[in-house]
C-alpha cells in the first residue's frame, strides 16, 4: 500500500519505517517543499519518496503527522471527500508543546470547552474525509524497535467510518504493531487523545481469549 504523510517529524520517521519494513511505500511531505525532505527520506531508504502535500494526499491512506498548531495549514487546499485520513496528532495548545501535567490539563480543558474531541475538530477541517484517530497514544521513542521480534505494542484506534477503520487496523497490524478498536471518534477518541485515560500508557499485546 502507498501511504502519504503530512509532516516530516518523529511520527513520520517512526511509523514510516515500520510501514516500509512491512513492504509498504510512503510519500513524505512538509510545509517547506519536497526538496527540504531529501535527507529525511534518504535515511528512511528506497521505500520512501519526498513529495508535495498534494502528492501525499493522493495516496491510498494519508497520515496527518503535523504539529497541532500547523494542522489547519496542513489540511488546507485539499479536497478530502472520500479520502482516508489518519489523525496522528496530539492537541497541544501551545506553539511549543507543554507536556507537563499543567499543560496537558490545559489542553484537555480547552477541548472539553469546545464540546468535542481533537479528532472531531480535525474532521471539521478536513470536510468529507474518512477520518480515523490512531498512532498518537504513545511517544514514538517507545516503538523504535524495528526488528522482526519487536514487542507488539498496542496502538489505539477509533473512527466513525467502519471500513476505513478496518483498513487502518489491518495496515497497523501488518507492521507487527497491534491496533485495538475503541469505537467512534467521540467515544473512543476521548479515551486515547492526549491527557485521556489511555494516552501515554505502554501496553503490549500477548494473546486474546476468544
Amino acid at each position: 500500500m502507498k501511504i502519504g504523510f503530512l509532516g516530516a517529524g518523529n511520527v513520520t520517521g517512526t511509523i514510516g519505517r515500520h510501514l516500509i519494513n512491512a513492504g509498504h511505500t510512503i510519500v513524505v511531505s512538509n510545509s517547506r517543499g519536497p526538496e527540504t525532505s531529501a535527507d529525511f527520506v534518504a535515511d528512511l531508504g528506497p521505500g520512501a519518496t519526498a513529495g508535495t502535500k498534494q502528492q501525499a494526499a493522493e495516496c491510498e491512506v494519508v497520515i496527518l503527522a503535523a504539529h497541532w498548531v500547523k494542522v489547519p495549514e496542513a489540511l488546507k487546499g485539499i479536497d478530502w471527500r472520500g479520502r482516508i485520513l489518519v489523525d496522528a496528532t496530539n492537541a497541544h495548545m501551545d506553539p511549543v508543546p507543554d507536556i507537563s501535567l499543567a499543560g496537558v490539563t490545559r489542553s484537555r480543558t480547552a477541548l472539553k470547552s469546545k464540546g468535542r474531541t481533537s479528532s472531531e475538530m480535525v474532521a471539521e477541517m478536513a470536510v468529507g474525509a474518512r477520518l480515523v484517530k490512531s498512532i498518537s497514544n504513545m511517544p514514538m521513542a517507545w516503538i523504535q524497535d524495528f526488528s522482526p521480534n519487536k514487542p507488539r505494542a498496542v496502538i489505539f484506534t477509533s473512527g466513525d467510518d467502519t471500513e476505513a477503520k478496518k483498513l487502518i487496523i489491518e495496515l497497523i497490524n501488518s507492521t507487527g504493531l497491534v491496533a485495538v478498536d475503541l469505537g467512534s471518534l467521540a467515544v473512543g477518541g476521548a479515551m486515547h487523545e492526549v491527557g485521556a485515560p489511555l494516552s501515554g500508557i505502554e501496553l503490549h499485546f500477548v494473546r486474546r481469549l476468544r
